[in-house]
């Protein structure tokens, strides 16, 4: 079978993404509000600092053997779109249709809502705001977000970089402050293992396992822009991994913080863990500063999820499956800025009438559905195109794309049972898709060639 051809993305969008803004995305969209928060679901859940390591250590394993999986996909087609071109070439068109369907409805546009949502309420710390305040403020920021992005890629890139750069700044010089100014001792992380087993110790594992494989989502970001990356066969797969093994790195050392300053009772009993451990090194300003460092934190993630995400729509609308407007590219400064504000009126939308955790119940829901697809697809996409040059080889394949195809069924199933009127939604706008695909797909072959 011949190699798929090239679509027109590389000459209409500009590869003005290097190696920082292409990690940048990746350590930027994942660390959102997860490492803030995350850390007292997971001390409850599993009851010891050994496990707690183990649950970060594990899962930011499984998240790199996706992204070693994803790596391959980015280096080989590398075209804006992401996982709706790796769907579409390995199963046809429906499935890649689907994913993008679904992207539109919850995944991106929900999970920008939800961002946006978080970063208005960490903004009533300094500017106290009612119910509606908080939804203007959420909508105006993805809007100012959006309307940046439509500059241009470089333009949302440095943004990026920036806001990245300016997080980690943060983050890590909250841990070094609790290292040194912190009362802590090292006496928290005994005793390292549980005294005893409980019976429930696989369902709690699974639990803590969900909410820190949560915390780790977003490293596939970077494939959505492929297309715009410069290099793309050495870039990305340098990114993701590069950018993965950050985020692993700068989970463990809070979490280090977290346990110096704090034993795992205090852990278990705050959600707050952030603030609480820096309140105990700063005394009342801490919460301010980590209340900034959120809300830098939710900015870097909502900036990458905008510049990502319109690639999907853009790439659907080239290839006749969504409204036509949406494919088109803006002339000066050579992004598809039609979809870039599509993408923004819909989450506007969300973030208006939804609440942060039913968007994120359905986000997770659906991602994951897809990202097992993608990662199994690998192996197809060697089997119909093995002529296309691969400069990037999935490690451990093809152990390692089943492993986390399987990781990705075993969640969403434990998502499914664990909230299935939310997921039932997700699922029925997932399938919703199926009368406008056969909507898009007859008016594709009634337009003129």
């Amino acid at each position: 079978m011949a190699a798929p051809m090239p679509t027109l993305d590389e000459e209409k969008l500009q590869r003005g993404l290097g190696l920082k803004e292409a990690s940048s995305i990746i350590v930027g969209t994942i660390i959102g509000t997860g490492i803030f928060i995350v850390p007292n679901t997971i001390a409850r859940a599993v009851e010891a600092p050994g496990l707690v390591f183990a649950v970060w250590l594990l899962a930011g394993g499984l998240s790199l053997l996706g992204a070693f999986t994803y790596a391959e996909l980015g280096a080989a087609f590398s075209r804006v779109g992401g996982e709706y071109v790796y769907l579409r070439l390995a199963y046809g068109p429906l499935w890649g249709f689907l994913y993008g369907w679904t992207q539109f409805l919850v995944i991106k546009t929900g999970s920008i809502a939800a961002l946006a949502a978080g970063f208005a309420i960490y903004l009533g710390h300094f500017l106290p705001l009612s119910e509606r305040g908080n939804k203007i403020a959420a909508i105006a920021c993805l809007l100012v977000l959006s309307l940046v992005n439509c500059r241009g890629v470089r333009v949302g890139g440095a943004v990026q970089a920036g806001l990245t750069v300016l997080k980690l700044v943060l983050i890590l010089g909250l841990v070094g402050l609790a290292f040194a100014l912190g009362e802590g001792t090292t006496a928290h992380y005994r005793p390292m293992w549980p005294e005893m087993v409980r019976e429930d110790w696989f369902g709690r594992f699974g639990i803590a396992m969900v909410a820190a494989l949560w915390a780790y989502d977003g490293w596939n970001n970077v494939n959505m822009v492929a297309g715009e990356i410069a290099h793309p066969a050495r870039t990305i797969p340098r990114a993701l991994v590069l950018g993965t093994l950050v985020v692993i790195l700068v989970y463990l050392l809070a979490n280090l913080a977290y346990f110096y300053v704090l034993p795992i009772a205090a852990i278990q009993a705050s959600e707050r863990v952030a603030a609480e451990a820096i309140e105990r090194v700063l005394g009342a300003p801490g919460a301010t500063i980590v209340s900034l460092a959120i809300l830098i934190s939710i900015l870097g993630a909502l900036n990458g999820s905008i510049l990502s995400g319109a690639r999907i729509f853009y790439a659907m609308a080239a290839d006749g499956l969504f409204f036509k407007q949406i494919a088109r590219v803006h002339e000066r400064f050579r992004v598809p800025h039609v979809a870039i504000l599509a993408q923004a009126a819909w989450a506007s939308l969300l973030a208006a009438s939804g609440t942060y955790e039913q968007l994120f119940t359905y986000v997770i829901f659906a991602a994951w559905v897809f990202y097992g697809l993608t990662t199994v697809g690998c192996l197809f996409l060697r089997r119909k195109f093995p002529e296309v040059e691969r400069p990037f080889r999935t490690p451990g394949y093809p152990v390692a794309p089943l492993l986390f195809g399987g990781l990705a069924l075993a969640l969403t199933v434990s998502t499914f049972v664990g909230a299935p009127r939310e997921s039932a939604i997700g699922l029925g706008i997932m399938l919703s898709g199926l009368p406008a695909y056969a909507l898009w797909k007859r008016k594709r072959s009634h337009d003129p060639i």
